[in-house]
């Protein structure tokens, strides 16, 4: 019987499979590694556009805070030029009622009786003076009492002024003022 043989025959097939196999192994490597490079790129090209969208939303957001700041500013302004307005409107509006209080304060001075410091605050007057005696600061309170244009004069402190007098004192009294009718329907 002839005998043959098989062994170069199935040696060069090993040969071809395992080359077959080697190329389809370097392919399945390149193929990962091109994927892997293209993902990081897409990757990169996704994070590159998504830090230039924040760079524009941050760029908007600061020219937006700019003009959010620049109404605010124009806000206060108008409403420091309204309260100035109204300002000027009162002391329009009071201005012959400030004379008219001034003239009545020069009017209940009786004899004997000296201001020294005049504050009004919220239609309140506080009166700082001296007196020759205590009968002087309460003929000054009658007076004032008894004026259309004040109300609910009050002694707040009274202390001797030797300076002065023997008799002397210095008195601290507030008093309201209060509109006569007749002024209230002109105002």
């Amino acid at each position: 019987m002839a005998q043959i043989n098989l062994l170069p025959w199935r040696e060069e097939r090993r040969q071809e499979l395992k080359k077959e196999f080697l190329g389809v192994i370097t392919f399945i490597v390149a193929l990962g590694v091109g994927l892997i490079l293209a993902g990081d790129r897409i990757v990169s090209a996704q994070i590159s556009t998504q830090k230039e969208r924040n760079q524009y939303l941050t760029d908007e957001i600061a020219i937006l805070t700019k003009q959010v700041e620049e109404i605010r500013s124009l806000q206060r302004r108008r409403n420091q030029l309204l309260d100035r307005m109204r300002v000027i409107q009162e002391l329009q509006g009071n201005r012959p009622i400030i004379v008219r209080v001034l003239d009545q304060l020069v009017r209940t001075v009786p004899d004997g009786v000296f201001y020294t410091a005049i504050q009004t605050r919220n239609k309140v007057i506080t009166i700082t003076g001296i007196a020759e005696s205590n009968n002087r600061v309460s003929s000054l309170m009658r007076r004032l009492d008894s004026s259309e244009w004040f109300a609910d004069p009050n002694l707040d402190a009274v202390r001797a002024a030797t300076a002065y007098g023997d008799q002397a004192t210095s008195f601290s009294l507030t008093v309201r003022i209060e509109l006569p009718k007749s002024e209230v329907g002109e105002a």
